[in-house]
């Protein structure tokens, strides 16, 4: 990851250089800009997403330049000499506002906020939009399986399924959203996360029976053994052979910790050696569940009644299947002052114009309401409206309100706290508990409304009416 860091500059798409170089030659460079990031569909068919990626964005944002060896590679590429003596002394300087990694966050809505010059501006969209996508997708699969595994263990096993390097922000994502442990010791180590992880079916092999694999394993790990029990036959020799090592632990004051299936019918599986456990007195022993799990599965155990104690999630949680990428955009929205907007054939891809805020309205219960977008210069508004249907509307001004964004970065300069995976997490589980029900079911859920208030409405509306007249 240090060449990442080092090399932070070239860590974009050649078109943002392009422009930028275009920026530069055309005397724009000292235009000041806003950006917003937001997205547009909620992930995995659901009502929400979870808001993570931001401070490994703002780490590599400090160490966004270029090297001699990177100027030469773009010289290379085509680049004019003029331009490349200007990123030679480039220094990230921008001013940035999001809202907190763990916040719940719902389409459309300005999340992060980015005002700089035009090209510093426009250079950092491919590392934002890498970073916050990827990492907010998959700490969003993980919610959504902490929510149906309950208080139960939830491991992280996915960095052999990841994609190349993208294991290592996807287990850092994974715990943001829930789990509580990684096999991923690279991103345990460099971002605090519990590691964990036993044994594979080769231990098991490489020795002349099973039993012997049990035994020699749980000599060497005596106060952590927990045995993969489906080598062979999961009910007829990996159960029995875990019972005997779990009473030759109990003659040495040592408990087996549990054992883990790895295939078959787990419900069926996991009912049975339970049983065969609780007949021989090991009631203690877990019963640890993995083999291409998903939200989805474990819910289904559930309502079979498996007997599964704790999950280890690989391939599914690192990839985010079912939802390849998140559809996080990066829009201008002012330029030297001026509100910016993009229109489209398509009514839910015309941007809102200008510097906004985000708030977020409470009920009397303290559960989520409604969000509005208002403009940066109001204090509040008594209305939010439908972006699109003017006669729809709320009246919030009996709720409380919490504005969602902070700056988080200024003249390229980190000003929040370093949080471990674990805080941000609780702040997570925090907010989900205000989330109503509606809002977290997988089958059709309830649409979260945002609306925007009248100020922001009249100021799209007559930017579109100046628009569609200019072009006439």
């Amino acid at each position: 990851m240090n060449t990442l860091t080092e090399n932070a500059g070239l860590y974009t798409d050649f078109y943002e250089l392009t422009m930028a170089q275009g920026y530069y030659l055309s005397g724009k460079e000292h235009e000041q800009t806003v950006f917003d990031y937001y997205y547009r569909t909620n992930p995995y068919k659901g009502g929400y997403l979870i808001f993570a990626g931001l401070y490994d964005l703002l780490k590599i944002l400090q160490n966004f330049k270029y090297d001699s060896k990177n100027i030469e590679f773009l010289r290379k590429a085509g680049l004019r000499k003029e331009f490349l003596d200007y990123l030679n002394d480039f220094k990230f300087t921008a001013t940035i506002y999001s809202v907190r990694e763990g916040e719940i966050v719902f389409p459309n809505e300005p999340i992060v906020r980015v005002e700089g010059n035009i090209i510093e501006a426009q250079l950092i969209e491919t590392l934002l939009l890498n970073y916050l996508n990827f990492q907010s997708l998959i700490a969003t699969k993980a919610c959504r399986i902490r929510n149906v595994i309950g208080e139960k263990a939830f491991a992280d096993f996915g960095l052999r399924r990841a994609q190349g390097l993208g294991g290592v922000h996807a287990s850092r994502a994974a715990a943001i959203g829930g789990a509580d442990t990684t096999s991923n010791v690279y991103s345990g180590f460099n971002y605090n996360i519990p590691v964990t992880g036993t044994q594979a079916h080769a231990w098991v092999q490489s020795f002349e029976d099973e039993l012997e694999a049990f035994r020699k394993y749980a000599e060497i790990n005596p106060t952590s053994t927990v045995l993969l029990v489906d080598t062979y036959n999961t009910l007829k020799s990996g159960v029995p052979n875990a019972i005997t090592i779990a009473k030759e632990l109990e003659a040495k004051d040592f408990k087996l910790v549990g054992i883990r299936l790895d295939s078959g019918d787990l419900a069926y599986l996991s009912k049975k050696a339970r049983k065969m456990l609780d007949d021989e007195g090991l009631e203690y022993v877990q019963i640890f569940a993995s083999n291409q799990l998903n939200e989805y599965v474990i819910k289904s155990l559930n309502e079979q009644g498996a007997k599964i104690d704790g999950y280890g999630i690989g391939t599914e949680l690192v990839t985010g299947k079912d939802t390849g990428a998140l559809d996080g955009v990066y829009k201008l929205v002012e330029n030297n002052g001026n509100p910016r907007l993009k229109i489209s054939e398509n009514v839910e891809k015309i941007t809102m114009p200008g510097r906004k805020k985000l708030i977020r309205y409470f009920d009397k219960d303290g559960m989520f309401f409604r969000d509005g977008i208002l403009t940066a210069e109001e204090e509040n508004t008594d209305k939010i409206y439908h972006p699109f249907h003017k006669d729809k509307n709320t009246l919030i001004s009996n709720c409380r309100a919490e504005e969602l964004t902070e700056k988080v970065m200024e003249n390229g300069k980190i000003l929040i706290d370093n949080k471990s995976p674990k805080e941000i997490n609780q702040y997570l589980q925090q907010r989900f508990n205000q989330l109503p029900d509606e809002h977290k079911r997988f089958i059709s859920p309830h649409i979260y409304k945002v609306g925007i208030s009248k100020n922001l409405l009249e100021l799209r509306d007559n930017m579109l009416k100046d628009i569609r007249e200019r072009i006439k």
